[in-house]
């Protein structure tokens, strides 16, 4: 199955299969064959999950380079080692560059690729439920102390070859961060489709083809956005629904030590919140919502560990502040996202209805 991505800058498409890596890769002989070295970069959870597996089906000789596991390899320590490794391989810009892993090394190696001689082709081969969302769109970059994903570009990838097959072997803790993802491109999109996500038994548990299905359904919601707004002027915006305040929780926890789905399910329970006063979101879709979170899983724990004074500093390293105002991504209805701006005051407000909303769910 392939979904076209429409963006200005680049069409490229999304190719969905299982098992069939080999041809996926050969699909691009006519560019690779071009290509004087071939580069993967991977992390060491995935190398040690699939390197045997990966190296019998991947159709080219390659030099992989191993990255710390998660959002580790976002650093700038990371960042210049990995250029570092590309300039020992004497590599040029006839070089093609695999990302083969989550979405934290598709940030990396996207944004060594954007930078590398000012820019040279990679392919995103994602391995995780989250990366469906992360690998497709061209959003590249690494961490900061003080910001997720404060330093980066806008760099579309030449194709995105998602092998669902790889996904089996992946922790709960990471499909629930990934169908986060999921359920957010549901809630901006298409009341009928969370409603059927939201009836599931357990979202830790579809088949493959419905598991495939989903995905699909999410990689369509972001490449028409992506076509519109490519660099995020306008409803590419919409992306971003639950991560204002998601990013401020995972930025205080520290990054990789919460998950960044489960970060951002926290942050759409906020904006729900928010979206009852805004929108037309009755209170009882809320509340469902945060048990449908907790029934499958998800933790709100992070949110008592910090106050809000604690977490107003990452909230206003929001990308989508403007002039010192926060804007979030709110719903009028599902389906219907727009942007709102908010004061620190309702921001604080907002926060501290959250944790009462909590409390009592989990009562």
């Amino acid at each position: 199955m392939n979904i076209p991505v429409k963006a200005k800058s680049h069409a490229y498409e999304v190719q969905i299969s299982a098992n069939r890596l080999t041809e996926a890769v050969k699909s691009f002989d006519q560019q690779l064959s071009k290509a004087d070295k071939i580069i993967v970069f991977t992390d060491e959870n995935v190398w040690r999950l699939h390197s045997e597996r990966f190296t019998a089906e991947f159709p080219y000789p390659f030099k992989v380079n191993i990255l710390e596991a998660g959002e580790d390899c976002k650093t700038f320590e990371s960042f210049f080692a990995a250029q570092s490794f590309l300039l020992e391989q004497k590599c040029t810009r006839k070089t093609f560059v695999f990302a083969f892993g989550g979405g934290a090394v598709g940030d990396l190696t996207g944004f060594v690729a954007s930078t590398f001689m000012r820019g040279i082709p990679f392919i995103q081969i994602p391995t995780t439920i989250l990366a469906h969302d992360s690998a497709v769109g061209g959003k590249t970059a690494i961490n900061h102390p003080l910001g997720k994903n404060m330093i980066g570009a806008f760099y579309q990838p030449q194709g995105v070859l998602y092998d669902i097959s790889y996904l089996t072997t992946l922790p709960e803790k990471e499909v629930r961060s990934g169908m986060a993802e999921v359920i957010k491109h549901a809630l901006i999109s298409d009341e009928k489709w969370l409603a059927e996500l939201m009836a599931t038994n357990s979202i830790l548990d579809f088949s493959q083809a419905d598991l495939a299905k989903h995905l699909e359904q999410g990689i369509r919601v972001k490449a028409s956005i992506v076509a519109e707004d490519e660099e995020e002027h306008s409803v590419r915006k919409f992306l971003n629904f639950g991560h204002t305040y998601g990013h401020a929780i995972e930025a205080a926890s520290g990054f990789g030590k919460l998950a960044h789905g489960e970060a951002v399910m926290i942050g759409m329970v906020y904006a729900l919140i928010l979206s009852e006063r805004y929108g037309t979101i009755p209170a009882t879709v809320t509340r469902s919502f945060i048990e449908f979170a907790v029934r499958n899983g998800y933790s709100f724990d992070a949110v008592k560990q910090f106050t809000f004074e604690q977490l107003l500093d990452y909230l206003m390293k929001d990308k989508k502040a403007e002039y010192g105002i926060l804007q979030f991504v709110l719903l009028k209805k599902i389906g219907e996202p727009f942007v709102q701006q908010i004061s620190i005051e309702e921001c604080q407000e907002i926060d501290g209805l959250l944790r009462v909303l909590i409390k009592e769910v989990l009562a």
